[in-house]
């Protein structure tokens, strides 16, 4: 065997997915499982819910020219991804040559092929979504997977370029490699390498489960941008309503965005918490380095600054609406007075 191509596309679809539900239906047309890493122990590595994986028809694939039949797995997810696995095994007489023109043209496999197996699996799985929505935010991956190594130049998997790069590129294209034994791993941002004579997928379903994390912050990250350019047309459209109404649009803001707070401290919370690497070294330093190549704390930090912005508006409405209140109450007190007066007034004559 020359070289397996894992091709991945992860869709975010839904607020959630019910597991115990995609499982039991799934099971009724294909093969089914829990994704389980195969070389450490359950205690090392905790999934929080392990996602289920479905073995799907083979599809065929169009590359730099050529029909590859690629065997097909969805991976479901209860964060609401879902993840579309194509691999595409080389025949055994495949020259290097061969096999960077298909890392060249690796990224322009129509998106239609992805789209049309993802729509058939929404529709299998559709009575265990949860607030099913369109995927708008896809992330990919590719994996270049050896169980026979040739020592050949990674450089040109890795950054999908025939030109030759300067030894500065070329330090930093390979500078994220990682080895436990005879095995080997060199990760890039949306691509890597990995050789491995035992046949494991564990370091590819590393990889993909951080993917599917950074989707769902990338998503969460925009929900929230569109979220605040909502609260501050809502505050202003309350501004211009009567001042008798306008403590209760303020009320109506402030339960909306105490809400949204929840939510997504909720969400984020069990992002973060999906994965639980306990006692492997060796995949910890795997995971970790490659979630600081995707910047995974930037869209994390980005978040928590948008959780602050809407966190300061909160606070803000709610002085607002106890200031409103407060100015109403002195102007009852103050309509009190003068009725008694003007009663005391009558009374006189």
């Amino acid at each position: 065997m020359c070289c397996t191509i894992w091709v991945y596309r992860l869709y975010d679809t839904a607020n959630a997915i019910s597991l115990e539900k995609a499982e039991s239906i799934l099971a009724a047309g294909s093969s089914v499982s829990r994704l389980r890493l195969t070389r450490v122990s359950p205690k090392a590595i905790a999934f929080k819910n392990a996602p289920v994986t479905a073995q799907l028809a083979p599809q065929q694939v169009p590359i730099a020219g050529y029909a590859y039949s690629a065997e097909v797995r969805a991976r479901i997810y209860d964060l609401g991804v879902i993840s579309l696995i194509f691999r595409i095994t080389l025949p055994p007489d495949t020259t290097y040559d061969h096999l960077v023109n298909l890392a060249v043209d690796i990224d322009n496999i129509p998106e239609e092929i992805f789209l049309s197996v993802l729509e058939s699996v929404v529709a299998a799985i559709r009575p265990a979504i949860i607030g099913e929505r369109a995927p708008i935010v896809d992330e990919d991956l590719v994996i270049y997977y050896f169980q026979q190594w040739k020592d050949w130049d990674m450089v040109p998997l890795l950054l999908a370029e025939k030109e030759p790069v300067s030894p500065e590129t070329r330090r930093e294209t390979l500078a994220n490699r990682f080895s436990y034994a005879e095995d080997f791993t060199v990760m890039g941002w949306d691509k890597a390498v990995v050789y491995d004579p035992t046949g494991s997928p564990d370091i590819p379903d590393l990889l993909e489960f951080a993917n599917a994390q950074l989707l769902e912050l990338r998503y969460y990250d925009h929900l929230l941008d569109r979220e605040i350019d909502k609260m501050y047309d809502a505050i202003a459209e309350a501004e211009r309503t009567a001042v008798y109404r306008r403590l209760g649009e303020y009320r109506r803001i402030r339960r909306q965005v105490l809400e949204l707070l929840a939510d997504i401290t909720s969400i984020t919370s069990k992002i973060h918490n999906s994965l639980r690497i306990t006692e492997d070294v060796f995949y910890a330093r795997v995971y970790t380095t490659y979630l600081r190549l995707v910047r995974i704390q930037d869209w994390a930090a980005s978040i928590d600054q948008r959780i602050e912005v809407i966190q300061r508006s909160y606070n803000l409405l709610t002085e607002e609406v106890v200031t409103n209140r407060s100015e109403l109450m002195e102007a009852a007190i103050i309509l009190i007075i003068l009725l008694e007066f003007v009663v005391s007034l009558f009374e006189l004559f």
